[in-house]
């Protein structure tokens, strides 16, 4: 007979999370939108790093310049941990929305505050260390920012669509990232070079405050996400974080091995890239853009092509292949990009964007997926922002590599060694399409749904139990041949 503990710990049809597709679509939307202007500071920073170096570095030779500029880039990403540990715990304590809700307050503010800093030539050697003060107060709360939306859209997601529901996270990053680089070419063409170099590089950045208010309002407006509400209302017992070094090691790892081999990639695409092609190649800059962006453009459709079809197939598959990818098409991706013939270069940079896709498309749905609800933003905010310490170092080490060693291949070969950590993260890491987050009741869209779900979670504990009853007889009949061999334990 089942006790009372038995069924209180049973789960039936009312403990299926049904989250209605009206607010999941909200909760994508106020998610993107910090990733949007996230990403927007990125795609203008990487396309004016040519004026910027002249504006707060003045006074040292265009290759140290590229290099300083791109630093004042990476050095914020040493801080984001900070910024994890911070508000993964108090994402944790607190909520979801009250934390993203800062962290986008900060973001917008610290991005338009790069357009006000006055330049070297007006305050000195304030300049660049306002430019860096401004990049690490972003750096601490990008810290918290993607950790938590894509926590916060995969539990507001439904298990058999949450790889497509995820996927709009990085649209909103590539969306932000051709918003950034097309209002540089803009505004641009609009008031000449000159003129940009002198003062319009400024408004890029301003323009971010208008995102930002929109996004910190539809935020303050989202309810809480259903999962969390449901670990808060049955007061589970909080894991210490210590112990998610031993318990959840495998998960840690498996994090920091997807995030790390999307985002170096990521990063060499969207900000090394386009001053490699300037600074390296002597390319004109419009044209380098114009080829950019347009890449850009067909990975914002293969993203949700990816995210939608990685619930029908899984998220392990596009893991190997988008790894497999790095290791063997990095080196033809470059040879084709330094041939000088621009549909080569277009046809070198669709396929590093595809190895992008394959990755970025699944990362959001997946690394949430890794840890209990409980400790879920903080573990994840801390494994993901370390990982990104990395990945952020890209277009810094990237540069210096090839300026130190005049060899345009070398970012060929920085993608594939990570091609090689994301080859074995695949090889480590345990499906999680279609199964509910780690700890947590399924998720349905509807009623019908959410008695398919229940079905399906009962089998699977079924399929569980009958491989531990299976092994207990293995290690039954072990002991019985061992006490058979021993005189006093017959």
């Amino acid at each position: 007979m089942q006790t009372a503990t038995d069924k209180s710990n049973e789960v039936g049809l009312d403990d299926i999370n049904i989250v209605e597709s009206a607010k999941t679509k909200k909760a994508i939307t106020a998610a993107a939108l910090g990733n949007t202007i996230e990403w927007f500071d990125f795609g203008v920073y990487g396309y004016v790093a040519y004026v910027l170096g002249k504006v707060f570095f003045p006074n040292t030779s265009p290759s140290l310049q590229l290099i300083a500029t791109l630093a004042a880039f990476s050095i914020p990403f040493v801080f984001r941990p900070i910024g994890g540990i911070i508000f993964g715990f108090l994402g944790d304590k607190y909520g979801r929305k009250h934390i993203l809700a800062i962290t986008i307050m900060i973001m917008t503010l610290s991005t338009c505050g790069i357009g006000l800093i006055p330049s070297y030539e007006s305050i000195g050697i304030w300049a660049p260390i306002l430019l860096l003060i401004v990049k690490i107060a972003q750096g601490i709360s990008v810290g918290g920012e993607y950790a938590g939306a894509a926590i916060f859209v995969a539990e507001y997601s439904p298990d058999r669509k949450r790889g497509f529901m995820a996927s709009w996270l990085d649209f909103g990053s590539i969306a932000g990232f051709l918003i950034g680089a097309g209002t540089v070419s803009f505004i641009s063409s609009m008031v000449g070079e000159h003129s940009f170099a002198e003062w319009g590089w400024r408004i890029p950045f301003l323009l971010s405050l208008p995102l930002g208010l929109v996004g910190m309002y539809l935020r303050n407006a989202l309810e809480e996400t259903p999962a969390y509400k449901k670990a808060t209302e049955n007061a589970e017992k909080k894991i210490p974080f210590r112990e998610v070094l031993t318990t959840h090691k495998r998960s840690l790892w498996v994090c920091v091995g997807i995030v790390v081999s999307t985002d170096v990639v990521y990063y060499m695409l969207l900000t090394y890239l386009p001053s490699y092609f300037t600074h390296n190649l002597h390319y004109p800059s419009n044209r380098g853009e114009m080829v950019t962006i347009g890449v850009m453009f067909g990975m914002l459709f293969l993203q949700l092509f990816i995210g939608w079809l990685s619930d029908k197939v899984g998220r392990r598959p596009f893991i190997f292949a988008g790894s497999l990818s790095l290791i063997f098409l990095s080196y033809p991706a470059f040879m084709l990009m330094t041939s000088g013939v621009e549909s080569l270069m277009f046809a070198g940079l669709f396929i590093l964007a595809l190895s992008v896709n394959m990755l970025l498309g699944i990362m959001a749905a997946t690394i949430p997926a890794l840890f209990p609800t409980d400790i879920r933003y903080s573990a994840l905010a801390a494994a993901f922002n370390i990982s990104i310490v990395f990945a952020g170092l890209t277009p810094t080490v990237t540069a210096a590599l090839v300026e130190n060693t005049g060899n345009l291949m070398i970012p060929a070969y920085y993608l594939i060694v990570f091609g090689f950590v994301g080859l074995i993260t695949a090889f480590y890491f345990k499906e999680t399409a279609n199964k509910p987050l780690y700890g947590t009741a399924p998720i349905a869209e509807d009623h019908q749904e959410a008695k398919e779900l229940l079905e399906v979670f009962h089998e699977n504990i079924e399929e569980k139990v009958q491989k531990i009853d299976e092994k207990m007889d293995e290690l039954s009949q072990k002991r019985e041949k061992l006490v058979s061999q021993h005189p006093e334990l017959k």
